[in-house]
């Protein structure tokens, strides 16, 4: 297999930077932290099939169990490497699901491995058939599917999902005063919704008419787990393709502080002073259509 074949395999890889308590007295990764690596990868690919895990696992009525994991050196990393671990579903069985891992650097494949995991009762842990929306989830990710949908309506139909993420992001994450989150203008506005494959809503945001010719992209939320994985700028491209398809020529948001800079990667400029709104410092930005 050449180096390039190594990386082709894995849909999703997961970038860590070696950290200087991961490295032993040889001034290598101790063997046993590559097993961190895999379940630290696992993670990131829970949240790539757009599935929060422990609610995704609490809906199925089950957990996964490791079962096996094995693990082969053929070369070592070193402290403040940057490495990309691979993860990919390989089998799933009756009741197990085979994952198939590996360190990259580079193109350079240091470690492969396999965990094995068994879906079982969470409380019995005794094995139970791998639901079969898990399963077809986990193939259409591996044969490239898209994992979210994103739905653009109006209030009536999409409010029931928007609203509790809303609520947790801007209410209960970020303190806002619910008198100032929940306003008249939901009622006319264009709203988007991301729902992950089991119809779960993750992410959410709205737009109006500012002035004619001018939308305004505004309550922009993301449920923490999926916060990274990308369904925050589906939401906002599919709110800029519904201003663009009505005759829009610009868009701008409010845009806080802290969230600069993903607004800059999708072409936004800041136009004005940083200000205050609802108590959490804020930066007009605009880009056009």
């Amino acid at each position: 297999m050449t180096t390039t074949d190594h990386r082709s395999r894995f849909r999703h890889l997961e970038r860590l930077r070696v950290r200087w308590a991961e490295v032993d007295m040889q001034q290598i990764v101790f063997n046993g932290h590559y097993l961190t690596y895999f379940d630290t990868a696992v993670g990131g690919y829970w949240r790539a099939l757009a599935l929060p895990y422990q609610a995704t696992m609490h809906t199925l009525g089950g957990d996964l169990f490791v079962r096996k994991a094995t693990l082969e050196y053929e070369s070592s990393a070193r402290y403040d490497d940057t490495l990309d671990i691979g993860v990919r579903c390989a089998r799933i069985g009756n009741s197990s699901m085979v994952f198939e891992c590996a360190v990259l650097r580079g193109d350079e494949r240091l470690v492969g491995g396999e965990l094995v995991y068994v879906f079982a009762d969470a409380e019995a842990r005794g094995a139970r058939p791998v639901p079969q929306d898990l399963r077809a989830v986990l193939e259409d990710f591996e044969a490239g599917k898209p994992m979210v949908e994103v739905r653009v309506a109006g209030w009536a139909e999409l409010g029931e999902a928007a609203r509790p993420i809303r609520t947790q992001v801007f209410v209960e994450e970020q303190r806002i005063p619910a008198a100032l989150e929940w306003d008249e203008a939901d009622a006319t506005c264009t709203h988007a919704v991301a729902f992950n494959r089991f119809g779960v809503p993750l992410a959410t945001g709205r737009l109006l008419e500012h002035v004619p010719g001018v939308a305004k992209i505004g309550r922009m939320a993301v449920l923490p787990a999926m916060r990274g994985t990308g369904v925050g700028r589906q939401v906002l491209q599919s709110l800029m393709d519904t201003a663009r398809a009505r005759g829009d020529r610009e868009v701008l948001l409010h845009a806080q502080l802290s969230a600069e800079r993903f607004y800059r990667q999708q072409g936004f400029q800041q136009r004005g002073p940083v200000f205050d709104e609802a108590g959490i410092p804020h930066v007009e930005m605009v880009r056009g259509l």
